[in-house]
């Protein structure tokens, strides 16, 4: 599902959040984000969730205006996984997953068996399928961000956003999560902090001061000088002898 974002603007009380972002992702591509903290990143991604409205320009899904979507045509289309989501205490990992369906639900159309099984591949992408019976309260905070994820998949969306997804996770789930998402047949758009992280996506966007300063191929927006220009670090492309993909070596300017 393709995604536009038309010269966004966003401002609250006289500050300028974002300004004048244009980009587009094409069906099945993922895009990373990236920037310092304060950059316009989470503001961004909540525009083009249509969680919040621009105070200028606008977001296309399919290259339908998101504005004439109502909250159900968008919750059907877009996932979202955000920094700091939060659920009830006294629900059971299976559970959240489940909420990932309810979009899809009516009276017309109650919970059957095809929704039970999108939850159980949902829970075996992430790797908690193990987890499924434990309570909310019990889990680390990186188990509830790998189920956060699952709802978010099983949700089947054509357009999945995540916003530092793998900023609670250990190593091993980082790559995991990571390599889950390169291999979604589904368009992505994922904030990362991680800049050597990013190269694995197809184009990445940088964020600086709620401007897109740059947007393409990760080898020609991540280039070494405008590392040094945003975040105020040294960086250098690291070839490899053995033919392995290059990666970005940092230290203090």
């Amino acid at each position: 599902m393709k995604i536009e974002a038309r010269n966004l603007s966003f401002t609250v009380r006289g500050k300028a959040l974002l300004q004048d972002v244009s980009l587009t992702v094409q069906p099945g591509e993922t895009l990373a984000l990236v920037g310092p903290n304060g950059s316009g990143k989470s503001t961004l991604m909540r525009l083009l969730s249509g969680l919040v409205k621009p105070s200028r320009g606008e977001v296309l899904l399919a290259g339908k205006p998101l504005a004439s979507l109502t909250r159900r045509e968008i919750a059907q289309r877009i996932a979202i996984v955000e920094q700091q989501a939060e659920t009830a205490e006294r629900i059971t990992a299976r559970s959240v997953v489940e909420l990932g369906r309810t979009p899809w639900l009516s009276a017309l159309k109650p919970w059957n068996g095809q929704d039970t099984q999108l939850v159980d591949k949902a829970l075996r992408t992430v790797e908690m399928e193990g987890f499924a019976s434990r309570e909310w309260a019990t889990l680390s905070g990186g188990e509830r961000q790998r189920l956060h994820i699952a709802r978010a998949l099983a949700q089947r969306p054509g357009l999945l956003l995540l916003d530092e997804p793998t900023n609670h996770l250990d190593i091993h789930h980082q790559l995991s999560i990571l390599h889950c998402i390169r291999n979604l047949k589904v368009t992505t758009v994922v904030a990362l902090h991680d800049l050597n992280q990013a190269l694995t996506c197809d184009k990445v966007a940088v964020l600086s001061q709620g401007r897109l300063v740059a947007c393409g191929a990760p080898e020609l927006a991540l280039a070494p000088d405008t590392i040094s220009e945003i975040f105020g670090i040294n960086a250098r492309w690291v070839r490899q002898a053995d033919g392995a993909d290059p990666f970005l070596s940092f230290q203090l300017a």
